[in-house]
This record gives C-alpha cells, structure tokens and sequence, in this order.
C-alpha cells in the first residue's frame, strides 16, 4: 500500500489552525518534527510541549487525489503558510522490523554491553542487560544514560542498596542489579516508564525482591549505600535535600540529565550534603558523583 503525505512549516501559534484544516481534509494521523535547532527535553507525564516552529506532516489513503488535496491545502492557508507546502508518498512496510533496525548492541564499558532484547549478545560472556526502548527513556545511546554505566561498571556494587530515581526503562536499576547489588528501588513519575521498568526486569530475569518499582510518593525506604539519579537540572536541584536523606553517610550518589551550563548550580546545591568528585562530560552533558558527608 502506498501513503500520501503533505507536509508544511508553521509556528507554534499557527499550529491548531494546521492541524484542524489538515483533519478537515482527510488526514488519517498527523506527526510533528522539529523545524529548527530546539532541543526539548524529557517533559513531565501529561505535558505536550511544541516546538516554536514545527514542520507538520499529514498522511492520507493512497486513494485521494494527491495534487488537489495539496492546492486545496494552500489554497486555504496564508500565503506565507502555502509557500511551504511539500507532498512526499511511501509504501507500507513492517514497521517492527523497521523500528528494531535503529538499534544495535552497544558496549558502554569493557565488560557491559546493552543488547536489544530480539538480538544474541556479541559476547555472551559479559555483562549483557537485554532491553526493549519501548515508551521510557533509557537506551544507553544518550550520553547522560552512558556516562553512568561506564561509572556502574568501575564501581564495587556488591550487596549494596540502591535507589535509581527517575528509572526510565531500568536500564540504571539493571545494570545495577547484574553488577552485584543486593536490592534497587526503581523510582519514576510516569506509570508507562514503570511498565517499561517491570517488562525489561523480565526480560533479564530479574525478580521483584532484587528491583522494586514505585511511584515517588510509595518510594519510603530506609538510605541506602547508592543513589542514581539521571533526570534533569530542575529536579535535581530540588530533590537535593531529600536526596541527602535518602543516603547513608559514606554512601555514593551519581547524577546526571546535566547540561554544562547547570552544572555550577548542581555542585553548589549538593556540596552541603556530599564531597564530589570531578564531573565528566561528554557531548555537552555532565555526569557528578560523591560521597555522602
């Protein structure tokens, strides 16, 4: 089967006006990419966030008549907005097998690899977390989720306690567990990111007496020799009190979800709890750890 699309750039303010004349067409789905250079970050569950300028692309059945559907298109938006118009078609396909093309094992650390859970790992000796992305954030391909598992992996896990706060899909909480750590309390806001956590558990047959998942507001737990923290800047900034709470004297904590440019605020907020250790970067985002005073 063949799908049409029609696709055109519009601002953030122009963007239901889009959309609606898009469905008054005949759309049968809309998507939205970004148009420009604005990075958006993990929103919170529940928050739509756009772009300041979008590039919005209509599918519609391989039966309608492409070129009138694009002059009718322009016809009735402003002209800025129609000079913009552009038609593309594709043909159907297996999008599973698409969507798993994207992803490869990747090794993060000499002994650690992420291994798409449909794929053998490339060494079955090692330390292998299997993982299906899904809905959560966690691949190991972003650099904040990769700088901690290089550091999991130089670290001596074994029998520790461990909270992973904002788990994503458990891929922290995993790692942790494979390395040696007796218990971990995955901890995220999102239900989907909670699913994605238990279905990756599975997957690596970990049990929910080694990884317990909870919602931040059933997370009572007593403190514990690590906590990992890979969110962002603003929550980390006002988790830091509860964080140094959360963690024995002597244990470790390890954050990440920072930007360069955050990262003064972030050591100051936590240099009253912890002793840090120099931050790495990588592609412009910082990883902290330290040492519960």
């Amino acid at each position: 089967m063949t799908w049409r699309q029609l696709s055109l750039s519009c601002q953030a303010s122009e963007l239901e006006q889009v959309e609606d004349l898009m469905l008054e067409l005949g759309a049968l789905s809309i998507s939205l990419c970004d148009a420009g250079d604005e990075p958006i970050y993990e929103p919170l569950p529940g928050d739509n966030p756009v772009w300041q300028e979008s590039i919005v692309t209509a599918t519609f059945s391989e039966n309608c008549d492409h070129e009138s559907l694009a002059r009718l298109l322009a016809a009735r938006l402003p002209q800025h907005l129609a000079a913009t118009v552009t038609g593309d078609s594709f043909h159907d396909q297996d999008w599973i097998q698409a969507y798993r093309r994207h992803f490869k094992p990747l090794q993060v650390a000499p002994d650690l690899w992420i291994v798409p859970s449909w794929l053998d790992p490339p060494d079955p000796r090692a330390t292998n977390i299997r993982l299906d992305p899904g809905l959560a954030f966690g691949t190991g391909s972003h650099p904040t989720t990769a700088q901690c598992l290089a550091w999991l992996a130089t670290q001596n896990l074994d029998d520790l306690a461990v909270i992973d706060f904002g788990c994503g899909s458990g891929i922290l909480a995993i790692a942790a567990i494979k390395l040696g750590a007796r218990q971990v309390l995955a901890v995220d806001i999102d239900e989907l990111a909670l699913g994605a956590c238990k279905s990756n558990m599975a997957v690596n047959a970990v049990d929910t007496e080694q990884i317990r998942v909870s919602l931040p507001t059933s997370a009572d737990t007593d403190a514990v020799d690590l906590l990992l923290a890979n969110i962002l800047a603003g929550p980390l900034l006002d988790l830091a009190e509860r964080f140094a709470g959360l963690v024995k004297p002597g244990g470790k904590i390890l954050l990440s979800g920072i930007l360069q440019s955050q990262l003064n605020n972030i050591q100051s907020a936590y240099s009253n709890y912890f002793k840090l250790d120099p931050a790495s970067c990588r592609d412009g985002w910082v990883c902290i750890s330290g040492s519960r005073l």
